[in-house]
């Protein structure tokens, strides 16, 4: 039986490099691997990409738009990393923990628009909820969160770990910072339109000196919630519910919070790191409201763990195929 072959366009990259490990020990598919002094080639890369059965592009937004005029005379499927496609019609959004339809989509489609990294805990952490009528959609909501470094690419990647240290200092080289306060975050237009509420949130991201790993907080006022009195455990029932088939997807029950946290009091950053999870927990009283944490790996669930998830399915192989959950 001939093995699907894979193209990655951007190997180099962070999500590249991490969907290259993923794959490469792999015996069910044949990686192609470009000779590093043509990757910036369009006549190789284009090649390359007519080679390919499935090829992923983990590029810019107009690098990859330029992969995929060099793509057009192949018959290649496509998982694109870059942020262009998340809400374009002829694409099919690369979340397949929004519904079992939504995953047979992913399936069945030639083209994949990754997941941002910052939506995914609140795309799959309101959605449910939206659905069961827990919470208003109409409601406004707040997205506090933070990543790792290297989810802003091999330029923030590189200043963060060349920049000099402080002398005595195991601090990293630069330090904890928000960012994109203006709000126009590239991740809303696909948080507004997958997570079902009805504008889009208030979204403060922000990075911590840790190369990898993600908390992604959202404050919920008890006023937001449908029904007086709604409590932690009754969104990790709606949780436990809709996510029964989904492996990469850990509900957290309330009562066993503190036993995920460092101290019983710390949620930290890489409690999920290389891993394809992402864990969701609700801490709170009913009469202030409740807060919903996600906790993923930004290079994981929210980029290349996620992208060979969505390879998988493509192809016809477990979706848990060569990923830790």
């Amino acid at each position: 039986m001939t093995k699907p072959r894979i193209y990655i366009d951007g190997q180099q990259g962070t999500t590249g490099l991490r969907i290259h490990q993923m794959l490469e020990n792999r015996q069910d598919l044949e990686l192609l691997l470009i000779p590093p002094e043509e990757r910036k080639n369009p006549q190789v890369r284009a090649e390359f990409l007519a080679r390919a059965d499935l090829a992923i592009l983990c590029l810019p937004d107009e690098a990859a738009a330029e992969a995929l005029e060099l793509a057009r005379p192949s018959r290649a499927r496509i998982i694109d990393t870059s942020t262009a496609r998340r809400v374009h019609p002829d694409w099919v959004y690369g979340l397949p923990e929004i519904s079992p339809q939504h995953k047979e989509a992913i399936r069945d489609a030639s083209r994949v628009a990754n997941c941002g990294c910052y939506p995914v805990s609140f795309i799959l952490a309101l959605r449910p909820l939206v659905q069961a009528g827990l919470v208003d959609p109409q409601a406004p909501y707040t997205i506090n969160a933070v990543s790792g470094y290297s989810g802003g690419g091999r330029r923030m990647v590189e200043a963060y770990e060349q920049a000099p240290r402080p002398q005595r200092s195991a601090d990293a080289a630069l330090p904890f910072c928000l960012y994109n306060l203006e709000g126009a975050h590239k991740h809303l237009p696909e948080i507004h339109r997958f997570s079902l509420v009805a504008r889009p949130p208030l979204f403060v991201p922000s990075v911590a000196p840790t190369y990898c790993g993600m908390l992604v907080s959202m404050p919920l006022p008890a006023r937001h919630f449908t029904r007086a009195g709604t409590t932690a455990r009754q969104v990790w029932e709606v949780w436990e519910e809709y996510y029964r088939d989904c492996p990469f997807v850990r509900p957290v029950p309330p009562d066993q919070n503190t036993a995920h946290m460092r101290e019983g009091r710390f949620l930290d950053l890489e409690g999920c790191n290389f891993t394809n999870s992402v864990e969701l927990f609700a801490f709170g009283r009913p009469d202030q409201g409740l807060v919903l944490v996600g906790r993923l790996d930004n290079l994981g669930k929210g980029a290349s763990g996620n992208a060979v998830q969505c390879l998988n399915l493509m192809l016809g192989f477990e979706e848990s195929t060569g990923l830790t959950i």
